[in-house]
């Protein structure tokens, strides 16, 4: 075993930091100028090239672990590759979104590792609690069951309208947990979306569903066939956990979080607190939503200010017609930000879910 730790303590660290690396690159990303982006994180994944070649002489018994990380590295690698090509090509969005949608995939490969290697399970934590030794020993000493973990429902993983989940494996039915039930972009599914709130559900204590819609998008018009599959989502959520039923929020990035709105500010809706980002937003939606539903309603809106797809004036004047209608709106305009989903606020959206009791 101690030349696999070598091979382990040099094979990681340029794993995790391309990993970290693609998400940088979905953060700050502009489709029309993709190779600035590459140039500020140089060439992680060169090292991860020359330093997976450490696996390939390790023993049958550490094959299922090996598989496990050339899987998470083939992925990363790929990812790499296509950016590089998205990069010759500026403007291309199906060769950009399809590289960066591979990052999730590498990271649902990698995640079973983390209950046996602490470097794995730091890098699913928020960077500001990777230091907590009490987290990482409630996590370690944790029990494996079948309502912990990731999970997966309602179909093929990513197909329409299944789910994808994550709770905390430290999990207990004697205490109420916050439920984020996170819809993804009119691109993406439920299976990718889930890993950009899975860090933050861990590190903080909330239970996190991502459901893929029905259709090609969410019902942004014509019948709504979605909504009545999110309730069907949330009851057996709150037959397999118990749920806080003051902390539900519904939030969503670009048609994910148009639906939040449209679904969200429903009479009927469960959901105790909205936080759509990146989103578009039209003033009937304030003015077709239920005065009463509206009343006190929490709403965290989050939009970049250099957003090319809905302009953040779109932003602005949900913030104005939803206070204006009574709602508590909280407003982040955040100015690097293009149309991506802003993972740094999910910590405080999580406080502000935690401190922010519904009207």
């Amino acid at each position: 075993m101690p030349a696999e730790l070598d091979d382990l303590e040099a094979f990681l660290p340029p794993l995790l930091r391309s990993l970290e690396a693609l998400g940088f690159i979905a953060r700050h990303v502009n489709p029309a100028d993709v190779g600035p982006v590459l140039t500020a994180v140089g060439a992680p994944d060169a090292a991860l090239r020359a330093e997976r070649v450490r696996l390939q002489a390790w023993p049958d018994e550490l094959a299922p672990v090996a598989d496990r990380l050339n899987a998470a590295a083939d992925i990363v690698l790929g990812a790499f590759e296509s950016l590089h090509e998205a990069a010759e090509r500026p403007g291309d969005l199906r060769d950009l979104f399809r590289a960066l949608g591979r990052a999730p995939r590498a990271q649902e490969a990698l995640y079973p590792l983390a209950a046996d290697l602490p470097p794995i399970s730091r890098f699913f934590l928020d960077p500001a609690v990777r230091a907590d030794e009490a987290l990482q020993a409630r996590l370690a000493s944790a029990t494996p069951a079948e309502i912990t973990g990731v999970l997966q429902g309602g179909g093929e993983p990513g197909s329409r309208g299944a789910w994808s989940a994550y709770a905390p494996e430290y999990y207990t039915p004697d205490l109420a947990w916050p439920l984020v039930v996170a819809l993804h972009g009119g691109a993406g599914n439920g299976r990718n979306f889930l890993w950009s709130w899975l860090r933050d559900a861990r590190s903080y204590g909330a239970i996190v569903i991502s459901p893929t819609a029905i259709g090609e998008t969410w019902s942004l018009s014509g019948p709504d066939i979605d909504t009545p599959n999110l309730m069907d989502i949330v009851e057996g959520a709150r037959q397999r956990w118990n749920i806080d039923p003051a902390r539900m929020l519904l939030t969503g990035m670009s048609d994910g979080g148009t639906f939040s709105y449209i679904s969200g500010l429903d009479g009927a809706s469960p959901f105790t607190h909205l936080a759509p980002a990146s989103a578009f937003f039209h003033p009937f939606l304030a003015a077709m939503a239920d005065p009463d539903r509206l009343r006190g309603l929490p709403i965290h809106i989050a939009h970049g200010a250099r957003d090319w797809m809905f302009p953040v004036d779109m932003a602005r004047e949900a913030r104005d017609a939803l206070t204006a209608a009574g709602a508590r709106v909280t407003y982040r305009e955040l100015p690097d930000l293009g149309h991506t989903y802003p993972r740094e606020l999910n910590p405080s959206i999580l406080e502000w879910l935690r401190a922010t009791d519904p009207g």
